[in-house]
């Protein structure tokens, strides 16, 4: 029979002796899991800041800075993942993204493949968010290129972009589990198309020029 508590508490009711036994190991496992939390919170914005970087250098034809940028960005993620064990899985995603936006951007302008999110190690849906991403900065790639006047690397630049982004189109279908992405795909489709609008306008006006060019001889 249980012995129930006094009136004034000092006897413990000997059934709850597995609650007191367990509280205390559960009280040490949140705290490793706040720790590791907060280390995450704390540490992932350096990985964002080392992408931003480079894709900074990578506009600026810099690419032996953004290399070293993106290798220090990969040493970051790594010791990262190590703490985001479980649900706290969610706090690398955002770093994650934006290395594989930085890297796509990289080998696109190597003219190297893109490598898969298998041999990123990254998860599936910080790959697609990362490549919808990347969308954006072939765009200013493209704008950039037609400024020096070279149409067509622009062309090509253009057709990686469309290209890619008819690739991620049908991913508007799992919006609910994939956040974000038909709204970054409704942001890409303007983008193509606008990109689409200045690489035709830069194509008709090179044409007029060399006929004018072509009359004055």
């Amino acid at each position: 029979m249980q012995t129930p508590l006094t009136k004034n508490g000092r006897k413990i009711a000997m059934g709850l002796k597995n609650v007191k036994t367990s509280l205390p190991t559960i009280s040490k496992e949140l705290e490793r899991t706040n720790s590791s939390r907060e280390f995450l919170i704390k540490n992932n914005r350096a990985v964002i800041i080392n992408c931003s970087q480079a894709i900074i250098s990578i506009h600026k034809k810099d690419l032996v800075t953004a290399k070293n940028k993106i290798k220090k960005a990969k040493e970051q993620l790594a010791k990262l993942k190590q703490k985001a064990i479980g649900d706290l899985g969610r706090y690398v995603l955002t770093p994650e993204q934006e290395l594989v936006e930085a890297i796509s951007l990289l080998a696109i302008i190597e003219g190297k493949d893109v490598p898969s999110y298998k041999s990123l190690k990254v998860s599936g849906e910080s790959y697609i968010l990362g490549l919808l991403d990347c969308i954006g900065e072939l765009k200013r790639q493209v704008i950039d290129t037609i400024r020096v006047g070279n149409l067509k690397k622009a062309e090509g630049l253009f057709d990686m972009m469309e290209n890619l982004y008819l690739m991620l189109y049908p991913f508007a279908t799992y919006d609910k589990i994939v956040k974000e992405t038909r709204r970054k795909l409704d942001v890409n489709r303007s983008l193509v198309e606008d990109t689409r609008t200045i690489l035709t306008e830069e194509i008709r006006r090179q044409k007029l020029i060399e006929t004018i060019n072509k009359t004055k001889k």
